[in-house]
């Protein structure tokens, strides 16, 4: 199976490439060498891989730039989805776009479901409803996967953030009043791979977060446990930010577990991105070490 990954330097992206089969063909250009938001540049790329598979593991993620960046955001998270869901359907290449929890509006007190009418109130949460739309409209067999608060060892993510705070011996100040479902990159790759395996699975919005239903202060207590921290709770209201976030945003996921796929648990999840970024940062200081003792001969 040839599988075009647009993102692929991404936390998504590079769990797609950790866990593709060994049967799959995997091709994922660098920004630098395809601009999604150039029709003719995704046309290019699409038209000379011919993918059976594409993926669409780009974002525009800075929630707060998009604010005052609102171009941007809507070419990133809009126009370039859609010339990608338009260049598979005309190559015949099945569809795979990952959206956000926050185009909801999070004035629920339980989980969203696919049904439920979105209400973004960022740019950023309005950019990904616009592109969830145009994807659908250009290719109505296309999949869009909502996911939320996603992190990994790869790339810039709260996970990573809070490990590098608790280093420094400060006190952490987070936020409590905010709740959603931490959700572990690999966890969604294995869902992504797992449905581009199958057939009969209809276009559509599907939900995939994690299963614990969390605040953002309970998530870094989380990822703290069994280190020594200084960790405080404060409200939104106390960590003023540009872009307006969902209260609640925690999605229901039963139309993906109905096809049998669940993401493991929290601590499971947090206990191997450790793990690994251990296992990184070793290798890091092996590689360091080397080239100051290759320097030194």
């Amino acid at each position: 199976m040839k599988v075009l990954i647009f993102g692929g330097a991404g936390q998504l992206g590079r769990c797609l490439q950790d866990r593709a089969p060994a049967s799959w063909q995997v091709h994922a250009p660098t920004s630098a060498q395809v601009d999604i938001t150039q029709p003719a540049q995704v046309a290019g790329a699409v038209a000379s891989f011919v993918p059976d598979v594409l993926i669409n593991a780009s974002s525009y993620n800075a929630v707060d730039a998009a604010e005052s960046d609102i171009d941007r955001a809507y070419a990133v998270n809009a126009h370039g989805p859609e010339h990608m869901a338009r260049a598979a359907r005309g190559c015949g290449a099945r569809f795979f776009h990952v959206s956000t929890d926050y185009v909801f509006d999070g004035t629920r007190q339980s989980p969203y479901t696919e049904d439920d009418t979105p209400a973004p109130l960022s740019v950023y949460g309005q950019s990904k409803r616009a592109g969830e739309l145009a994807v659908l409209a250009a290719n109505p067999d296309a999949i869009v996967a909502r996911t939320a608060w996603l992190f990994s060892e790869y790339g810039k993510n709260f996970v990573k953030t809070i490990l590098a705070l608790a280093a420094q011996n400060k006190l952490l100040t987070v936020v409590n009043d905010q709740v959603g479902s931490p959700t572990y990159a690999g966890d969604l790759a294995d869902v992504l791979i797992g449905l581009a395996g199958r057939d009969a699975i209809t276009g559509g919005i599907y939900h995939f977060a994690g299963r614990e239903v969390v605040t953002w202060f309970e998530f870094a207590g989380a990822i703290l446990a069994g280190v020594p921290h200084q960790l405080q709770p404060i409200t939104t209201d106390d960590y003023p930010a540009r872009a307006r976030r969902p209260q609640y945003s925690a999605l229901a996921c039963r139309k993906l577990q109905a096809l049998g796929f669940k993401p493991h648990a929290l601590s499971e999840n947090l206990d191997y991105v450790r793990s690994r970024l251990a296992l990184i940062d070793g290798k890091l200081a092996h590689a360091v070490q080397e080239g100051v003792g290759n320097h030194r001969r």
